[in-house]
């Protein structure tokens, strides 16, 4: 008999199925008790995986409750990459979708934030333009240009004090979250990326940057979220983090 691929991958990763029948090892015996040996080390290796890719998200459930969660997760989202730092994508929306997290709906955008993390440190590498570049440039030349971000810079928007719960979660001594909303810039200037609360309209502004515009149309959307939106602090951030790797002036 015959197990087809589609039934030994649900029964493997959900140990709640039972074990296909019809397995055999090499000598034609059967390989049930394998097959339990090996699920079991598949659903530990991925459950760990989750727990080592989201430590903020543990921190904040506690691991048996991570762990409970990541088995619940496995089953409903199988892995498709062999990848295993792909693996947990679709953990913020699955976040999101479990009633009996509604009163802690800041988890999603924790994952999403450590989910940003990863993906700025396999990012590729990449040459940031020198400040000088920009500094030479006379003020109207320089709102007409557009600039190009590292592919390891990653953007934020939550209803949340997402740094704050990062940081405190990271650093000894940080205070409380604040009861405000936050948005994140993350960069990564040397070999890991840090996350850094913006200020506000700094979101937007990156997000028009991100989109193609100039500098003065980012200004502009920044300064419709915010009116007294000023881009020297966000610059600022943006140029020590590495996060602009060219400047094209309009001709």
């Amino acid at each position: 008999m015959t197990v087809s691929q589609a039934v030994f991958r649900a029964a493997l990763l959900d140990p709640d199925r039972p074990i296909p029948a019809g397995l055999s090892d090499g000598d034609g015996q059967p390989a049930a008790a394998r097959f339990n040996v090996y699920r079991n080390n598949v659903a530990v290796s991925l459950i760990e995986a989750l727990r080592t890719g989201f430590p903020i998200l543990t921190k904040l459930l506690g691991q048996q409750n991570m762990d409970g969660l990541s088995r619940q997760y496995l089953r409903a989202n199988p892995p498709s990459s062999p990848l295993m730092m792909h693996y947990g994508q679709r953990l913020p929306d699955y976040l999101g979708s479990l009633p009996q997290l509604a009163h802690l709906g800041y988890l999603p955008d924790v994952a999403r934030l450590e989910l940003a993390l990863r993906r700025s440190y396999h990012a590729a590498d990449s040459t940031p333009i020198s400040p000088t570049r920009l500094a030479v440039l006379d003020p109207d030349a320089l709102m007409a240009a557009t600039v190009t971000l590292a592919p390891a810079v990653g953007l934020l928007r939550s209803d949340w004090p997402l740094y704050d719960i990062w940081r405190f979660n990271t650093q000894e001594d940080a205070p409380k979250p604040a009861h405000v909303a936050q948005d994140v810039l993350i960069t990564r200037p040397e070999f890991d990326p840090s996350p850094h609360a913006l200020p506000s309209g700094g979101a937007a502004w990156i997000q028009a940057l991100l989109g193609g515009q100039t500098l003065a149309a980012a200004l502009h959307a920044a300064q419709t979220e915010a009116a007294d939106f000023d881009p020297t602090e966000t610059l600022t951030l943006m140029l020590s983090g590495n996060a602009m790797i060219s400047l094209t002036q309009e001709v």
